[in-house]
């Protein structure tokens, strides 16, 4: 197996040099760029391309170019698809593969950290602190403990499982949504619907996938109807979120805060170093000020695990493809 892996980072490739090693038949060749109408040449004399990026390849030349290199598979190192045209993919009779399940518990991890982050109310506790040397506990800087809460979770696969399990465990009331039930998860939470999580939840959390459906699934209409004391989680997708309704939410004091490790336009930010707040797009200055908000950048799984097995999981479906067997992990559209 001859593999390229676009975009690759310093974390990722200490993965892919242990898989050489340990499959000296194998070839896995990285580059720091990503996969675009640019750098799709660079892809000749591969059996498959592997990729991580935030960017769409939205651009048809990508997969005419791909498709004529011999190439039938794109192998993605994420969860998340929907940076791929599906239409260009069946249009050149290509295969997609995901990871969906490197680390389920990572994000989770990262979900609960946030929780307890913000209802302990360590943004304003510290901005008091480090902006205004004030050291008072007011009555306002009054927290809850988590076994008080309800968290309404959207989206229960893998990795809503672990997080309704965690939540389950320190003693919340976890109420779930999905579109599929799982009676495994009943020990751990309610399934009601959609409209009662978000009208019922202390903290909201996301973990669904982006389908076109599911744009905006939180926007005005749901932010009036959450409690005024609630948190909004987004680990999942920033399209997700209406992004000036959150806004606008937090202004009006609709909901307590948010916790978001995804955005809509992220790739505008994530991974680059700025000099001055005032770089950034608008929507992230008006965040960045609020210290009931808090904005990680797509960070949620990077823990040891998660990286290795983005390696691990991706290349193993890809030898599976190239012997003939079905991929465990294939995207269907």
């Amino acid at each position: 197996m001859k593999a390229l892996l676009y975009n690759m980072t310093p974390e990722q490739q200490v993965y892919a040099d242990k898989w050489n090693k340990d499959h000296p038949e194998d070839d896995l060749v990285s580059t720091e760029d990503k996969l675009d109408a640019k750098t799709v040449e660079m892809a000749q004399g591969y059996d498959v391309v592997s990729v991580l990026q935030v960017f769409d390849i939205d651009e048809e030349e990508v997969y005419r170019k791909l498709s004529s290199y011999g190439i039938k598979q794109i192998a993605l190192r994420s969860v998340g698809y929907n940076i791929v045209n599906f239409d260009f993919v069946h249009k050149y009779h290509m295969i997609v593969t995901n990871t969906p399940a490197y680390s389920p518990r990572a994000v989770a991890e990262n979900t609960l950290t946030s929780a307890m982050y913000l209802l302990r109310k360590w943004g304003p506790i510290l901005d008091n602190e480090r902006e205004h040397l004030n050291f008072v506990r007011s009555e306002d800087l009054m927290s809850d403990e988590i076994y008080n809460q309800t968290v309404g979770i959207i989206g229960v696969g893998r990795i809503g499982s672990c997080v309704a399990e965690m939540f389950h465990a320190l003693g919340a009331k976890v109420l779930g949504y999905d579109l599929v039930e799982n009676p495994a998860n009943e020990a751990f939470l309610e399934y009601t619907d959609f409209d009662t999580v978000v009208k019922n939840a202390d903290i909201l959390t996301l973990h669904t996938p982006l389908e076109p459906s599911m744009e905006n699934m939180i926007s005005a209409k749901q932010f009036k109807e959450m409690k005024n004391t609630a948190y909004l989680i987004n680990a999942a997708r920033g399209p997700l979120v209406n992004t000036q309704d959150l806004i606008d939410a937090l202004k009006n004091k609709e909901i307590a805060g948010a916790s978001l490790d995804v955005m809509t336009g992220e790739e505008a930010i994530v991974m680059k170093k700025f000099k001055d707040i005032s770089e950034l797009p608008v929507e992230y200055q008006e965040l960045a000020k609020m210290p009931n908000v808090i904005f990680t950048p797509h960070s949620a799984y990077y823990t040891k695990t998660s990286v290795k097995n983005m390696i691990e999981h991706s290349m193993t479906d890809v030898k599976r493809v190239l012997n003939g067997q079905k991929p465990v992990y294939l995207v269907e559209e």
